[in-house]
């Protein structure tokens, strides 16, 4: 191996003998120099003395591409469970008890489309929410421990048999409390339908009760393969070591993909192994495609929150992700001799036991690396020279590949650039690296490395001022409509087999019951669509009851909350119910009532509604005609158009159009 890595390198260096200049220069420089100039610090990289742990490899929530871009490692998926998530609801593969469909929602078409890239990527399900019929009444998931461990492993086995896809590991329920005896129920149920090598991730929440939990209990400890904790600080507890378990940040940065988030994103890649013994990271989120007003927008690797446009940005978080990715896989493993840096900073270095060696080095300032959370202690970083020296089977390499980042200002500014290679026979295995703030370092032996280009994307543009969907899809590829963004409920394209007429395609919104909930779900059903900045707009939509007596649905305007503040929703709200009555509210709770009465309105029949929204006046027409008119909105000013229903009822919506000015 060291004899053929030696002869390609001399090939290379025969072919560019000049010395190393430009950015290069800052790579290598004579230590006598360091000494001069600035303060430095010997590090060595040694694997004598054994290895450290396993590493596991670098995901992202909700994949991958060898190397190209991110070539991520893990892909980590939502099990959609009908309930709110952050920035929407994600459609279960089982609304009610005696329902089973796997190809709703987007994840399967993800999980396919991560595997086409990446063959042997790691793959991860975890719920936020779980169908209403699991609790029986209660907004608990553990109230039968079976009926939940069977659904869980339904979504598993479903995966497989439709898709072809084999899940590597299942979480409990994200963020949330767990349940020793599930934990054990679903270990049991997973090896009784022969899904003896999906292993358990526990608990997606903090590293304790669980870890302390594991400890007192051996059967426990025996079934958890991975304590996976999110937003550690790079920081691990004594019990989670005690546990000898594989320790993972099973989600991690949340931050708004700048190049802060970038930062962020560098440090703790490093910093989670170099502090806590990590071996994984896993980022939330995948891509940042959700309407940008929504909690945590842009807070994904990259950016493509314009469907109706098609563009999208490729942020700096996906190269810093590519410095660890492209040049590990899982299964490799960290040396023993990882740490700080003298002058702040950390490196990392990892092998695969066959004589390859990968070194991260990272500088992340404190003011340009701040992850949205925990908060982040002040610490320090400066301009220093790094003497590395490898040892042991690493002595004998005789060049490294060299990647580098630099962060900040655009006129310093590189994404992922391949320097001149280092050439280490002459040097006794040492090289010197010049340091400065907000740099990342790769150096290598391996020569796979490569930053993908592409086309450049379409240019952006603000969503359409005028938009209609007829909802006709005779076999949709996804079971939501486009652009609609549901943030309590499940709107779903549907087919009326006794309608023949004008509503045979409709979209409907199918859950008749709460669900187990994540988050603060509305008591209402509500989808959105637009433009944050939509001011004056007129929506019009055709709307169909299906409960009598009890059932409503609404148009609506200018609503300026989602994701997780759904509750709280403002905006101006027309709606019409079964008993037939009429009401225009301030928000979606129905607490501000701007204006009531009688309309001619009845369930199993369809309805034309008409909200027109011109500056500080409001007016509603029901089929056509005028149902009130001038009533005066001073707030919200502008925010998303929406459909919904007045509770978890059926209901269906055909013809949607809107025609919006800013």
């Amino acid at each position: 191996m060291a004899e053929r890595l030696i002869q390609a390198s001399r090939q290379r260096r025969a072919k560019a003998m000049t010395a190393a200049a430009g950015l290069a220069g800052q790579a290598a420089v004579p230590l006598l120099l360091c000494a001069l100039l600035a303060p430095s610090g010997a590090y060595v990289l040694d694997d004598s003395e054994g290895l450290g742990r396993e590493f596991d490899g670098i995901g992202a929530v909700s994949g991958g591409g060898p190397n190209f871009g991110a070539s991520l490692h893990i892909l980590k998926v939502e099990i959609g469970g009908d309930g709110q998530t952050t920035d929407g609801t994600e459609p279960s593969h089982m609304h009610y008890a005696l329902d089973e469909n796997y190809f709703r929602g987007y994840e399967w078409w993800l999980m396919k489309e991560a595997k086409k890239r990446n063959p042997n990527i790691t793959l991860i399900g975890l719920p936020w929410s779980f169908p209403g019929w699991l609790g029986k009444g209660f907004n608990w998931p553990y109230v039968n421990l079976q009926l939940t461990a069977y659904y869980i492993v339904t979504w598993i086995v479903g995966c497989k048999h439709y898709h072809d896809l084999d899940i590597d590991y299942i979480g409990i329920w994200n963020e949330r409390a767990f349940d020793v005896n599930y934990i054990k129920v679903l270990r049991r149920m997973l090896n009784h339908q022969g899904l003896q090598h999906v292993k358990i991730i526990a608990s997606d929440n903090l590293w304790e009760p669980i870890s302390a939990s594991m400890l007192l209990d051996p059967e426990l400890l025996k079934v958890i393969d991975v304590i996976g904790a999110h937003y550690p600080g790079t920081l691990t507890v004594k019990d989670a070591r005690l546990t000898k378990k594989k320790l993972w940040s099973s989600e991690d940065f949340s931050t708004v993909n700048s190049d802060i988030g970038a930062g962020c994103w560098g440090r703790i890649l490093n910093q989670n192994y170099v502090n806590g013994y990590m071996t994984s990271t896993i980022a939330w989120s995948l891509v940042a495609s959700y309407y940008q007003q929504l909690p945590y927008g842009r807070c994904g690797l990259m950016t493509a929150q314009e469907p109706w446009s098609g563009h999208y940005v490729v942020e700096a978080p996906v190269w810093v992700s590519a410095h660890t990715t492209q040049f590990t896989q899982p299964g490799w493993y960290y040396l023993k001799t990882v740490g700080h840096l003298e002058r702040g900073g950390s490196y990392v270095a990892l092998t695969d036991g066959l004589g390859n060696l990968t070194v991260i080095v990272e500088t992340m300032s404190h003011k340009h690396s701040r992850c949205i959370r925990p908060p982040l202690p002040y610490f320090n970083v400066s301009h220093q020279f790094a003497t590395f020296d490898l040892k042991g089977s690493f002595s004998q390499i005789p060049e490294l590949q060299v990647w580098y980042t630099k962060l900040g200002k655009p006129s310093e500014r590189f994404l992922f650039k391949q320097l001149d290679s280092l050439w280490l026979l002459d040097s006794g295995g040492s090289f010197t690296l010049e340091l400065q703030e907000d740099e990342l370092f790769t150096l290598t032996t391996l020569t796979s490395g490569r930053k993908g280009s592409f086309p450049p994307p379409p240019k952006p543009q603000r969503f359409p001022s005028v938009y209609e969907d007829n909802f006709n899809i005779d076999y949709p590829f996804f079971s939501e409509a486009p652009n609609f963004a549901d943030q309590t409920g499940v709107f779903e394209y549907y087919v009326n087999m006794e309608d023949p007429g004008d509503h045979r395609f409709t979209l409907r919104q199918v859950l008749n019951q709460r669900p187990i909930t994540w988050a603060a779900d509305a008591f209402n059903t509500i989808s959105v669509i637009g433009d944050y900045t939509w001011s004056n707009l007129t929506i019009k939509c055709d709307v169909y009851i299906e409960t009598p007596e009890k059932g409503g649905v609404f148009i609506a305007g200018r609503v300026n909350k989602g994701g997780s503040l759904i509750r709280s929703a403002r905006g101006i709200f027309f709606w019409i119910f079964a008993n037939g009555t009429y009401r225009v509210t301030g928000d979606l709770a129905g607490w501000i009532i701007y204006s009531l009465g009688h309309a001619d309105v009845t369930a199993k029949k369809w309805y034309t509604l008409t909200l027109t929204l011109n500056g500080r006046f409001s007016s509603g027409k029901l089929n056509g005609k005028t149902l009130w008119k001038n009533i005066s909105v001073n707030f919200p000013e502008n925010g998303w158009a929406a459909i919904g229903t007045h509770s978890f009822e059926f209901a269906q919506f055909d013809n949607f159009r809107v025609e919006a000015s800013h």
